[in-house]
């Protein structure tokens, strides 16, 4: 039997929501009131696409369609507001064989790649999925281009003690001799958000970069979503702001998602140490099952993150459109050429998608 896709109608937000829930896959972003705001952020027509194998739902894949005069694309997640991973997601199935699981998800994926087509007609698509899915056949049979991408996750099952001493002797050293400040770590407020965006901001300007994280998103979703969910992490010295991680809670998962950069004060260990431990600890205590640092694509981030002895997990990055229009694509996105006003004169189109997040300059 076949799978019906459906766009969900944006006024039975609750309806979606529970369909979130039912799914070990979905992440915060995946939430109604995550996706309106990417929307509105990021200029984009949200889509909200079900899969239903009679009148069960069996998958979800919000979709953002942008277009600049006749340029048409579709992304998951929208580009330029420092998401990490959306994309389709499946509902979880019980005790489901794999073999009918996966031709489920096939013709799940399918469905919702000839509903686009149909309803959005893209030159260009970006989707970006988490660790969760890694059958990439589906997409590659249907001519797309997929990618590695990587990230770090720390394991938070393995008790306090046995995950401290597997950290590298700079970080164990730093915590240990950074005890008379943790003191001043704690979770913050709304007011610490801006802080820590500011510190990231400036960090970027710094080195000639662009900070592509609204802050008004950010702070949108710590004010829309549910208590907890988006957490910043502070360290304050003689009750001035130094330093800042803000963190997102999901499931059994925390992701460091912005802040981390290093202060402009030397206190003579990193104290970027102290507050992931801080959050990780914390995570523990609130049952978590891992800490996903957000990236392991720099070479030189990862000599910061890797100290964490953290497990190297893949996700992939989904690509579709005529080769010309990919490369017009990957200028835009780092910043080589005017970008839209490139594809509007010509056949192809592209708005792509730049990580922001898990990307700070030290």
């Amino acid at each position: 039997m076949t799978i019906e896709i459906t766009e969900f109608d944006h006024r039975d937000r609750d309806e979606w929501d529970t369909y979130v829930e039912r799914s070990s896959q979905a992440s915060l972003f995946h939430q109604y009131e995550a996706l309106r705001l990417q929307a509105k952020y990021s200029n984009s027509k949200l889509h909200l696409l079900v899969g239903f194998k009679t009148e069960e739902p069996v998958g979800l894949f919000p979709v953002f369609e942008i277009r600049k005069g006749l340029v048409k694309t579709a992304f998951s997640p929208p580009p330029h507001i420092g998401v990490p991973y959306l994309g389709p997601v499946m509902l979880d199935a019980g005790n489901i064989k794999s073999r009918k699981f996966e031709r489920r998800r096939n013709q799940f994926i399918d469905g919702c790649t000839e509903w686009i087509g149909e309803h959005i007609g893209p030159n260009y698509t970006h989707v970006r999925v988490g660790d969760y899915y890694t059958d990439m056949r589906t997409f590659l049979w249907g001519g797309c281009d997929v990618s590695p991408k990587y990230t770090y996750n720390v394991d938070l099952t393995r008790g306090e003690e046995d995950l401290l001493m597997s950290f590298s002797r700079s970080a164990r050293r730093n915590i240990r001799d950074g005890r008379k400040l943790v003191s001043g770590i704690e979770e913050g407020d709304r007011d610490d958000i801006c802080s820590i965006l500011r510190l990231v901001k400036d960090r970027y300007e710094e080195q000639d970069l662009s900070f592509d994280v609204p802050p008004q998103f950010v702070m949108d979703l710590y004010d829309s979503l549910p208590a907890g969910q988006v957490r910043p992490y502070v360290f304050r010295y003689d009750g001035t702001f130094v330093s800042g991680i803000l963190v997102l809670q999901y499931g059994d998962t925390l992701y460091r998602w912005l802040g981390g950069v290093r202060p402009q004060r030397d206190f003579g260990i990193d104290v970027n140490d102290l507050l992931d431990w801080r959050i990780m600890r914390d995570g523990m205590a609130a049952g978590m099952r891992r800490y996903d640092l957000v990236g392991a694509n720099n070479r030189r981030l990862n000599r910061y993150k890797s100290k964490y002895n953290p497990e190297l997990v893949t996700f992939y990055q989904i690509e579709h459109g005529a080769l010309p229009v990919r490369t017009i694509a990957h200028l835009y996105k780092s910043r080589l050429g005017p970008g839209i006003e490139m594809l509007s004169r010509g056949n192809g189109t592209s708005l792509p998608s730049r990580l922001v997040s898990g990307f700070l300059h030290r």
